[in-house]
């Protein structure tokens, strides 16, 4: 199983903030229907003042071409991240329209605790 770890930014706005975590308790099946399909074992996102940091587990069929095909042949999945838009956006250095940044990952324990 492979894990990444990408980086995003929300609207500075304390209501927005809180709006955004509502929409997050609730997520349409269809949006959870779309990760599990493209291969999604679990998603966790962590929140720091605006900084956002979401972690993925996947499994070997996970591909990020693969699952951005699944996203845009789903319309309601196409209707949540323009509706996330309004909370969203990109971290400073992003290309135009690009909305979550793989993290390079620099450290991992257990190239040092499993020897």
């Amino acid at each position: 199983m492979k894990r990444y770890c990408l980086l995003l930014d929300l609207v500075d706005d304390p209501d927005l903030i809180r709006e955004y975590e509502e929409y997050h308790k609730k997520i349409w099946p269809e949006v959870i229907r779309s990760m599990t399909d493209a291969g999604v074992e679990s998603m966790e996102i962590y929140r720091y003042g605006s900084r956002m940091a979401m972690v993925m587990e996947v499994n070997e069929t996970f591909s990020f071409s693969r699952q951005m095909q699944i996203n845009t042949e789903n319309e309601t999945v196409q209707e949540w991240e323009k509706l996330m838009w309004k909370y969203q956006q990109a971290i400073p250095g992003c290309k135009p329209g690009e909305k979550w940044v793989l993290a390079e990952k620099i450290f991992s324990s257990t190239n040092f605790l499993n020897k």
